[in-house]
């Protein structure tokens, strides 16, 4: 009898090794993605994700903090945390082919914006999106990973080229306006909706001169309510309760992230120094 138990055993053992062979075809055949799977995606040793790291670091920085805010929020509001945190490593990986338009990867005063007009600005920036869709169809990343790259941005505008050219053009033609904006679509999940949120807010916060519990949850609050005002989750199954716990839950991480340290006081009778 033992030998009868010990013998069932094994074998389904060895019958649960086999089907993972099968995982990976069956994902592609049928369009659904396994929490084995997302869990290799969040895997920071990726191929694509090394790159990304290489290339453009502040971009692969700014992707952890995204993921990290991402996914405290899905965890508060009931969202797949897991395809959150994946899709929110993944979601700027287009901006690794041109790394220096970007803020986060350029050094202070220098940037090639300066020599490109606004619509040729806005051009690279919106260019990120589609670079990371033809990325990630290049590394064969799961459909629900790429709508992540697609819908972080929906249909929303650069915002900075696009009032520097308004500014500076007060009487052009308002259809201009579709020069400046994201392709879209808009995020069609929970799980996009709240990143489009941390995305968005991360980004915003590292602009902050003064951090405190205050200034967070008011730019949280100005951040989402302008996403609501142009209606970019109304494709989403977000609702009120949920967007109300997700700015709650980022003023708290962001709180984390951005805590005072303690100033430690001179040694007792340090001796001044001349370098």
């Amino acid at each position: 009898t033992n030998i009868q138990v010990l013998a069932l055993f094994a074998g389904n053992a060895l019958l649960i090794l086999a089907s993972y062979q099968f995982s990976y075809p069956l994902e592609r055949t049928f369009g659904f993605v396994s929490n084995v799977t997302l869990l290799e995606l969040c895997d920071t040793n990726q191929l694509l994700l090394r790159e990304l790291s290489s290339r453009s670091p502040g971009t692969f920085q700014h992707s952890m903090q995204v993921a990290n805010l991402a996914e405290a929020a899905a965890l508060a509001t009931g969202a797949n945390s897991l395809l959150i945190r994946a899709g929110a490593l993944y979601h700027d990986i287009g901006k690794m082919l041109n790394p220096e338009y970007f803020v986060e990867n350029q050094t202070e005063g220098m940037t090639p914006h300066t020599k490109l007009s606004e619509l040729q600005s806005a051009e690279v920036i919106i260019k990120h999106v589609t670079d990371g869709v033809m990325l990630a169809h290049k590394y064969k990343l799961p459909n629900q990973i790429i709508d992540f790259i697609r819908m972080h941005h929906g249909t929303t505008r650069t915002e900075y080229f696009y009032r520097t050219y308004r500014n500076a053009h007060p009487d052009t033609d308002p259809s201009i306006e579709e020069r400046f904006t994201y392709p879209g679509p808009r995020p069609a999940s929970k799980e996009t909706a709240l990143l489009m949120m941390a995305d968005s807010i991360e980004a915003a916060s590292r602009t902050l001169k003064v951090i405190t519990e205050e200034t967070l949850t008011t730019l949280v609050n100005k951040i989402v309510a302008h996403q609501q005002e142009a209606g970019q989750f109304d494709d989403s199954d977000l609702t009120l309760k949920d967007i109300a716990t997700a700015k709650h839950v980022f003023v708290s991480k962001l709180k984390n992230f951005y805590h005072s340290r303690i100033e430690y006081p001179a040694e007792p009778n340090e001796e001044k120094k001349n370098y």
